[in-house]
């Protein structure tokens, strides 16, 4: 079926083969050269004024496009200040859909009275299809952030707000609604969240549902090993595959202390394979970007992309997001 949006391009279209047909009636006709020549230079001048057109029109969608996608990216994963309450912060994605700005992961950090509050988190699959999901869990992040004094009370109200969203689509895809009976995409989607919160006096709580541990760095520290992870004793499973227990504890992960960095990431960047089917080795590469003296995070989140596009020569096969924050404290 043609839309309205489409006409005037099937319209040009069928110009351009009615002008390419007279042309090649004209030039069989026996006997008149001259007049068929003229006709033809006709026809190419009107040719050629349609394709220009065609062109520009083309190119104005595109710009149009390219505007709505950058205004999706900036609601949903919108642009994090550069520092939240003591702490220096940057975040970013890449995502594997080509053209796409946004895809399935996520990421928010907010300055709340309970101290600052991060999410990151990363929808089942990716791309485009994965914008549903990742927009109710981050919608209901930036409200329970401000009003749940409890951490676990953030989580529960994300849960609930992906349940609605997964009923709502599950009734959308109702055989009813149907032609046929669809391959249960509802039933196997889930969202992996990890919940950070850093008080006032540094001290980290995670509330982590099946998404990889960030990595804590000592930029200045002597250690032979800067880098290791902010591992807790245990991971609920990933939101949407089983309800929360209702007595959901926050685990405590120390303190973040002056000068150190949290770096949290998705699993496409450890996922991430080379031509030889070799995984990124991502805390060897934060290891590397360690010993640099000005190492901010904004510098920190572009050398891990950039490691990632040479490893994998700009072909990722899952969305990466990356949110790296240091504590300037004093």
């Amino acid at each position: 079926m043609i839309t309205r949006g489409e006409m005037p391009l099937v319209r040009r279209v069928c110009v351009l083969a009615w002008g390419g047909a007279a042309v090649s009636w004209e030039l069989s006709s026996p006997g008149r050269l001259g007049p068929s020549l003229a006709t033809c230079a006709a026809f190419l001048l009107l040719a050629t004024g349609c394709a220009l057109h065609i062109r520009r029109g083309l190119v104005a969608e595109l710009r149009r496009s390219r505007e709505i996608a950058g205004a999706t990216q900036r609601v949903l994963l919108r642009p994090l200040p550069g520092r939240i309450d003591g702490l220096a912060v940057s975040a970013a994605q890449l995502s594997a859909s080509r053209g796409a700005a946004v895809g399935g992961d996520l990421y928010e950090a907010v300055a709340t009275a309970y101290g600052v509050r991060l999410v990151i988190g990363d929808v089942r699959g990716h791309g485009l299809p994965a914008l549903g999901a990742a927009a109710a869990v981050l919608g209901s992040f930036r409200e329970a952030a401000y009003d749940e004094p409890a951490l676990a009370g953030v989580l529960h109200r994300m849960e609930r707000s992906l349940q609605r969203h997964l009923r709502e689509r599950a009734r959308s895809e109702h055989p009813s609604a149907c032609p046929a009976e669809p391959e249960s995409p509802v039933a196997e989607e889930f969202v992996t969240v990890l919940l950070l919160q850093i008080a006032p006096d540094g001290t980290v709580a995670a509330l982590n549902c099946g998404h990889p541990w960030p990595y804590r760095l000592h930029p200045t520290a002597a250690a032979p090993t800067p880098v290791r992870p902010l591992a807790g004793t245990e991971t609920l499973p990933p939101l949407g595959v089983v309800p929360l227990p209702p007595d959901v504890r926050p685990q405590p992960c120390g303190a973040l202390g002056p000068g150190e960095v949290l770096v949290l990431h998705t699993d496409g960047a450890e996922d991430a394979r080379d031509r030889q089917g070799r995984f990124f080795p991502l805390r060897r590469v934060l290891d590397v970007l360690a010993e640099e003296t000005a190492l901010t995070p904004a510098r920190l989140v572009a050398g891990v992309h950039a490691a990632l596009l040479r490893h994998t020569r700009g072909r990722l096969v899952d969305d990466v997001a990356l949110l790296v924050l240091r504590n300037d404290r004093a």
